[in-house]
């Protein structure tokens, strides 16, 4: 290293025309360019007629636009504004970030986020490490340790290829030049220098926008699933960066990226604006894995972004206005146990369905779901995903059990999870004292959440531009009920309505299979929009396969499973899921996976970090998630069990496919699909 700075001090010292500032921090800087970065110094500012860019830096840690100062006082950062020497100078801020702004738009083509492109302003002859906003503030001898420290964003081909564009991006002056570590050697341009030293980088130093994102999706494939993919395709970058005029919703089948598209946006308003951004989703495992992938993405901005459940927010918020709260999940389900027995039992709900889970649902995702507060409203109401009609003496009999349950329930003085929901957006609709204020709410799963839940993050919101990002695909609704936007009085109509279409996750083998489960249940998604099962789905991936293991045993069955998962290559283990439909069978492939020796991760304790175990979960848990190996055992029993009558049988097994088509849609590289069938074949796949 120091034989390394001293040869680039002398290199700098080449460049007349920079000050005696740019050069001291150039040397620093020469230095990363032995370590994969490349430097371009002094560029034309696109738009501008005079203006320039002191340096661009592009490596694996991301690209980094750099405004070099040698001011004789030291900066200040004073209530969030930059001063020195007793003046304001927030003026070199707000030029840096429209510096920033420009080289965002040109690397946005190649489909890299914005939130890989950030602004440093380094200080000549000062020690510091500071921030004003998004701009961090470095002194000349710190900016060299945080760009090595930096997490690896960027690869060899990625760093090559966006160098070159903004190279072509921003022109050189006179006198600048480029810094090259293609072949460990420095390529330097000064005036009088020969054209071809810019492009002495081999055929491999220019790659087309086409070859660029191959290159960067080859090389992710070889890294943990977990590592952070900072290329978004071009389509999805726009939505990361967009100003949206009110709430907005993005959705698309499964693999389209939406919760990649959803992360980004939140470093990116986060960057960008000085409240913070609450990030919702409805699994309460979620949150902790999103909250570790932002915080490898941008950790500058990762403890301004709240991730929480809708449940963990609302009882949070609860807490803090001091309104009291018993949730007690066992108490509530007694009180509803017991109101079955008294009234729901010898009732005409048992023509339909004599087993009380459905009936329990209907209280949970249609009544108090829908914050239902007469029979004559319940009575009237379209059940949006609940297929088996109900006459009016069967709402009339369901509307007993409910008031017969809450009767039950308040005696035991305790809440179920509906009741959180319907007292924080009690409590939000006040306003004294005012609502937590927040830059932004970004929902994912939002078709998940109840319509009470979407009111209440409605009302946090508001309709203010970029404040309500709502995210989502209908056709993964894993629980039944179901609303329209239109019902929590959120319009998204024209452009603030964005749908992708291309699937970034799966082979057309595995895409295929689980599509042929769903391909027949039409569905209606909260837009109120009717929508095929099988959709048209543009793929980018295409070497994934489906394994197939039927087995006329149990014991044959597992072994298969623990075989395959032993075949697997060295370090594996980490990138595999096995999802069940149920706990029981959750369970049971936990003691054998244990007792054979293979480690085990519960998807409830994953927090998004690389663990060198077999994730092990629910097919709801999963969601959000990806996996380079699925395996899914016994996975037809789920959906071909019979339960219930001939009336609700049909809705239920129509859940239960699509609870079977999201775990089959979190695989990327291989799923395996074992079955048990009396009668199967001796071969396994």
């Amino acid at each position: 290293m120091r034989e390394q700075w001293q040869t680039a001090r002398q290199e700098a010292r080449r460049w007349e025309a920079a000050s005696e500032g740019e050069r001291r921090v150039a040397a620093q800087l020469l230095v990363l360019t032995e370590r994969g970065w490349r430097l371009l110094v002094d560029r034309r500012w696109p738009g501008t007629r005079t203006a320039n860019v002191d340096m661009l830096l592009v490596g694996p840690g991301g690209v980094f636009v750099l405004d070099v100062k040698n001011w004789r006082a030291a900066p200040q950062i004073t209530d969030g504004r930059l001063h020195a020497d007793g003046e304001n100078r927030d003026s070199h801020v707000r030029k840096l970030l429209r510096m920033t702004r420009t080289a965002e738009g040109a690397v946005a083509s190649l489909g890299l986020s914005p939130v890989a492109v950030r602004p440093l302003m380094v200080f000549a002859g000062q020690r510091l490490d500071a921030a004003c906003g998004r701009v961090r503030l470095l002194g000349e001898h710190e900016v060299g340790p945080m760009l090595l420290n930096e997490p690896r964003r960027l690869r060899s081909p990625a760093v090559r290829a966006i160098g070159d564009l903004l190279e072509r991006a921003f022109p050189e002056y006179e006198g600048s030049y480029l810094m090259s570590s293609a072949e460990q050697q420095p390529t330097f341009q000064r005036q009088g220098l020969q054209k071809e030293a810019l492009q002495g980088q081999g055929d491999d130093g220019l790659f087309d926008i086409e070859g660029l994102r191959d290159a960067a999706l080859t090389e992710a494939m070889k890294a943990p699933i977990e590592q952070w993919m900072t290329f978004l395709d071009p389509a999805q970058v726009p939505l990361v960066r967009r100003n949206w005029s009110g709430p907005a919703r993005i959705s698309g089948p499964a693999g389209t990226g939406k919760t990649v598209v959803g992360l980004h946006r939140a470093a990116y308003l986060a960057q960008r604006t000085s409240g913070r951004v609450l990030y919702v989703t409805y699994a309460n495992n979620l949150p902790r894995v999103q909250s570790t992938f932002l915080k490898t993405m941008s950790p500058a901005v990762a403890d301004r972004v709240d991730f929480r459940s809708l449940h963990q927010w609302a009882q949070e918020f609860l807490r803090e206005r001091g309104v009291g709260v018993r949730l007690h999940g066992d108490k509530a389900e007694t009180a509803f146990s017991l109101a079955w027995k008294h009234v729901g039992r010898g009732s005409r709900l048992v023509e339909l369905d004599p087993a009380p889970l459905y009936w329990r649902e209907e209280i949970d995702h249609v009544i108090k779901g829908r914050g239902i507060a007469s029979f004559e409203e319940y009575a009237a109401l379209r059940r949006i995903h609940r297929r088996a009609p109900l006459r009016r003496a069967h709402r009339e009999a369901v509307w007993t059990l409910y008031q017969t349950y809450e009767e039950l329930r308040t005696e035991k003085g305790v809440h179920d999870f509906n009741d959180v929901l319907s007292l924080a957006l009690a409590e939000v609709e006040k306003g004294e004292p005012a609502a937590p204020s927040y830059a932004a709410v970004i929902v994912d799963e939002v078709q998940d959440l109840s319509l009470v839940g979407v009111r209440l993050l409605h009302a946090l919101a508001g309709d203010a531009p970029n404040g309500l990002l709502l995210i989502g695909d209908g056709q993964q609704a894993v629980y039944p009920g179901g609303f329209r936007l239109s019902d929590a009085g959120i319009d998204v109509r024209g452009d603030r309505g964005q749908v992708l279409r291309t699937n970034y996750r799966n082979s057309q083998e595995i895409l295929e299979a689980a599509l042929a489960v769903v391909s027949d249940d039409a569905f209606e998604d909260i837009d109120g929009v009717r929508t095929p099962g099988r959709r048209d789905v543009e793929l980018t991936y295409h070497d994934g396969k489906v394994l197939r293991s039927t087995r006329p045993t149990v014991a044959e069955h597992d072994q298969d499973l623990v075989n395959m998962l032993r075949a697997l290559p060295t370090g594996s283990l980490g990138d595999v899921a096995v999802l069940c439909p149920s706990m029981r069978a959750i369970g049971h492939y936990q003691r054998l996976l244990t007792q054979v020796g293979l480690p085990v991760c519960l998807l409830e304790h994953y927090d998004g970090r690389p663990v060198e175990a077999v994730k092990l979960g629910s097919y709801r848990r999963a969601k959000g998630l990806e996996f380079k190996y699925v395996c899914l055992p016994r996975h037809d029993e789920h959906v071909n069990t019979r339960s219930g009558s001939s009336e609700t049988a049909p809705e239920r097994q129509q859940l239960a496919r699509s609870q079977l088509f999201v775990a089959m849609t979190r695989g990327r590289d291989v799923l395996w699909l074992g079955s048990v069938s009396p009668a199967a074949p001796g071969t396994p796949q």
